[in-house]
């Protein structure tokens, strides 16, 4: 069957039978739709009966939150690809919705607009009698419309003949259905997080926090100071995108919601002063979190908040170094070794060898990097040995040091003394740049000769391995950028457990070099040594072979062109 980029789901189970239903519907639809699905719930809802249903506000109950976690801890096991939403425009408190004002037509006055325009509408509504299938799908159809902005003749596809199997497990274990507990809702709710790269756990978060909110719903975004301490920081997103995604969600989860979003620089932010707010959401790692706010709030002469508690989703894909829960900080692990940015035009270089630019600051794991690609095949480039070369007497740049610098730089051997050529330009940044224009052009010259013979015996990859390619230019002669990233903290370790220098000394050098989130915006591919070799080793793999992969894309195409 055709594949769709997005699709409603429409489901019509009763909410004690939908937890078993919830998996494999899902695994239906995500063999239909491959990006976006929204879930719209309506919970015995009829089609295909003698008239046409309407939408209708269906009230907040815990059940209802309990569905909300489910659907996305199954959305991650069996359908990880597709962006799950779950609209909660058609749900209200019935104190909500009779507080002197009518809401014509019920949820839906106008059909609302959504981001992802559907391609197709999909349902578990069960069908009796086969003959009916049609007049089912026409209903399904008229109804998903008065809902939401879609084409016209949407098709429409209904999953119940692959579910027929869960029909006799259901009605062994149907139990008299009980009426449902109403869940305590509140004017204003607040949330906090970083919510960097959009998951399931944050969208449980979200929505759950969205049926509790009657009136405005309040974020705190964590910002500058807050990140200071995340794993791998210098990929998450920027403050703006993590905003701009945020407001897009949740104008499609339930438009109705004043929602507020604002950075977050301390572990508070406004939760501990706005004396409007009556609910914080939380999960049970951050409970001690909202315990700490209600202090402050108590301090403040504030009524406490409520502590509404949802659970921590599990990560049913997660390896031995991530966290066992749903979590940003295992998203940006998978991305090390992965093309982040697609490379620049490098119509001017040869296609092969394909060259990759590898830097890092010190004490980042750069040369074992380049060194582990060495033994998968690529032909590295030192340019910290190239460095030393160029100062080799009879070159060109040891006669313009010289010139430039003094004779009272050479040794007896007539090699220039590094040590005392450094005192001369440390802390002059004139001096440092007259000292760089001479010697990076020379270092590259060299490379380009080493490129220009790997490419004679027929290599494939070049690695670059230069501290300093970035600062210098060298960009130009690679295809692709790779940067290698470690916290400040553990490069400190590593520099004054290598070098014998002391703490103070190896932060210097470290402020003296791009910053790591300087590198990362210019790497194409981005790596980490922070953990185990064995680690490092599968970021290596994972790299090469995505890499040899763009190399054959690539030169299948300039064969064809």
């Amino acid at each position: 069957m055709a594949m769709f980029t997005t699709g409603i789901l429409v489901l019509t189970s009763p909410l004690n039978t939908l937890p078993l239903r919830i998996a494999p519907v899902l695994s239906s639809a995500a063999q239909l739709v491959e990006r976006t699905l929204y879930v719209h719930l309506h919970p015995g809802l009829i089609l295909g009966g003698g008239n046409q249903p309407r939408p209708v506000f269906i009230p907040p109950v815990v059940d209802l939150s309990t569905i909300i976690s489910r659907l996305y801890s199954n959305a991650a096991d069996v359908c990880g690809h597709l962006d799950v939403r779950v609209l909660l425009t058609n749900v209200r408190a019935q104190s909500a919705t009779s507080s002197g004002t009518t809401i014509p037509n019920g949820p839906f006055p106008r059909p609302q607009s959504l981001s992802h325009s559907p391609d197709v509408v999909l349902t578990d509504f069960p069908l009796q009698n086969p003959g009916q299938s049609n007049q089912v799908m026409q209903c399904l159809q008229s109804y998903t419309g008065h809902c939401y902005v879609c084409s016209p003749g949407l098709p429409s596809v209904l999953l119940h003949p692959q579910l027929m199997m869960l029909q006799e497990t259901e009605d062994a274990l149907k139990e008299p259905e009980e009426e449902a507990e109403p869940l305590e809702t509140y004017s204003d709710v607040v949330v906090g997080g970083t919510f960097d790269r959009l998951h399931g756990a944050h969208k449980t978060l979200l929505n759950i926090s969205c049926l509790l909110a009657n009136r405005r719903f309040l974020i705190g975004v964590c910002d500058k100071a807050m990140l200071k301490k995340k794993v791998l920081k210098e990929l998450v997103e920027p403050y703006s995108v993590r905003v701009q995604r945020l407001q897009e969600f949740l104008q499609e989860i339930k438009p109705s919601l004043q929602v507020e979003i604002v950075p977050l620089d301390d572990p508070y932010g406004v939760s501990v002063v706005d004396p409007l707010l009556q609910c914080i959401v939380v999960s049970e790692e951050t409970r001690k979190g909202g315990e700490a706010v209600n202090k402050k709030r108590i301090e403040n002469g504030l009524p406490a908040l409520v502590l509404h508690e949802i659970q921590l989703l599990k990560d049913a894909h997660h390896t031995e170094t991530e966290e066992e829960k749903i979590s940003s900080s295992s998203l940006r692990s998978r991305l090390l070794g992965t093309l982040l940015t697609p490379p620049k035009d490098t119509s001017h270089l040869a296609p092969l060898p394909y060259v990759i630019g590898l830097t890092g600051g010190s004490g980042s794991g750069k040369s074992s990097i380049a060194r582990r690609l060495e033994a998968l095949g690529a032909v590295r480039v030192d340019c910290d040995k190239l460095g030393h070369e160029v100062y080799q007497p009879d070159t060109a740049a040891h006669h313009r040091v010289l010139k430039e610098f003094g004779s009272d730089l050479l040794n007896e051997d007539k090699t220039i003394n590094r040590r005392a050529l450094g005192r001369k330009v440390f802390g002059n940044k004139e001096r440092l740049k007259a000292l760089t224009d001479i010697v990076w052009p020379e270092i590259a010259l060299l490379v380009k000769n080493i490129i220009s013979q790997a490419r004679e015996e027929g290599k494939q990859v070049c690695v670059l391995d230069a501290a300093v390619l970035l600062e210098a230019g060298w960009t130009d002669m690679t295809h692709e950028v790779w940067v290698t990233i470690i916290p400040e903290e553990e490069a400190v370790i590593r520099i004054t457990e290598r070098d014998g220098v002391t703490t103070e000394d190896a932060l210097r050098r470290l402020q003296s070099q791009w910053s790591n989130s300087q590198q990362v915006e210019r790497a194409n591919v981005v790596l980490s040594t922070l953990w185990e070799p064995e680690v490092t080793q599968k970021q290596v793999l994972k790299a090469w072979e995505l890499l040899q992969e763009r190399i054959t894309q690539r030169t299948k195409g300039d064969i064809s062109s």
